[in-house]
């Protein structure tokens, strides 16, 4: 029996506490079959357990992948954890497990079903081999969503301050603590801002790489940055479809028949700190842009919704962004936009 095995998945749903997982194998006489079920603690001792308990019940002729969802950042220490283990790790965006998870006749969504969803798609589909990204694109990571933070801090602090100056009678003391709270908020950020400028200068070729994505009007280097650091360099993205979705600025259309419709929207599903990097640049880029600037006016005269004619601008600025990187040609100002998703947003 053991050696018509030609194939050995673990599928697995992260999340926060706990790693859900599901065993399966295919075999040239059966098929696939999903044959064990166990939960683990997302932890060092779970991930020991883990490996243990997959090693008891699995083919040890045959090598073992384990398959999982790119889950914000609760796969990342179970992901290094297998890599450094010498374990086959595949990650696969979560858009690709959704859409394969319809495609299957399952009523409920448990995160039980989730992992043996995830474990059949690993044994139907030919995955490619998950790399440890490099560390700088880690750490920027780190850096601008600390950043993001501190930034989202100081608008309330200001806010407080606002409300404090505006009653009848202020209270000095309380204004003085968030004056200085605020101006403690604007080092850190100016420590952060150097500490991503001295990172990105170590590395020659990702200096080049923000030089030539910042052709693009709009784009300034932190914003190429942060897209950088959430993409790790674009290391699961295989085409700019899949870069969208990944951002959650893909259109979605809900239409069954006659009696389900709705307005096309989008699906916020992805990687929130890509969308909100794109927010400035596209203002920008609509404003000193003319080629943006006619899209806009095109969307926003066919539909009257200047925030869908805006998404659609951040849309086409991040496949820029994709495109640039990947061809290292600077943004030329003549290029037409022709792309057929923006016309639907």
């Amino acid at each position: 029996m053991m050696t018509n095995i030609v194939k050995q998945v673990v599928g697995i749903d992260v999340a926060q506490n706990e790693l859900v997982v599901s065993l399966g194998r295919m075999n040239h006489d059966t098929g696939t079959d999903i044959f064990a079920f166990k939960t683990f603690p997302n932890n060092a001792v779970g991930f020991k357990y883990l490996l243990a308990w997959v090693s008891k019940l699995s083919a040890k002729e045959i090598s073992v992948r384990y398959v999982m969802e790119a889950t914000g950042v609760y796969h990342e220490k179970l992901a290094y954890y297998l890599s450094d283990q010498g374990q086959e790790v595949s990650i696969v965006l979560p858009n690709k497990i959704s859409n394969y998870f319809r495609t299957l006749e399952v009523k409920t969504i448990t995160d039980k079903t989730a992992s043996q969803a995830i474990c059949q798609f690993g044994l139907e589909r030919k995955l490619e081999a998950w790399k440890k990204p490099k560390k700088i694109f880690k750490d920027l990571k780190q850096l601008t969503r600390e950043r993001d933070q501190l930034i989202a801090e100081r608008t309330a602090l200001k806010n407080q301050l606002h409300a404090e100056k505006a009653e009848a009678f202020p209270n000095d003391s309380s204004i003085k603590r968030v004056i200085k709270r605020i101006q403690l908020n604007d080092k850190q950020e100016l420590e952060i801002k150097a500490e991503i400028a001295a990172i990105v200068k170590q590395d020659l070729e990702l200096v080049e790489k923000i030089n030539t994505i910042t052709t693009i009007p709009g784009v300034g280097k932190l914003t190429a940055v942060i897209v950088l650091a959430e993409t790790n360099g674009f290391e699961l993205i295989k085409n700019k479809k899949q870069l969208v979705s990944y951002s959650g600025l893909d259109v979605r259309l809900k239409d069954s028949g006659t009696s389900v419709k709705s307005k096309p929207k989008i699906s916020k599903k992805g990687n929130r700190h890509l969308r909100k990097a794109m927010y400035m640049p596209a203002l920008a880029a609509m404003r000193f842009n003319d080629q943006h600037k006619a899209l806009f006016v095109r969307l926003v005269s066919k539909h009257g919704i200047k925030m869908k004619a805006a998404v659609a601008v951040q849309r086409k600025i991040l496949e820029l962004i994709y495109t640039i990187y990947k061809t290292d040609k600077a943004f030329d100002k003549n290029y037409t936009i022709t792309n057929i998703q923006t016309e639907t947003a």
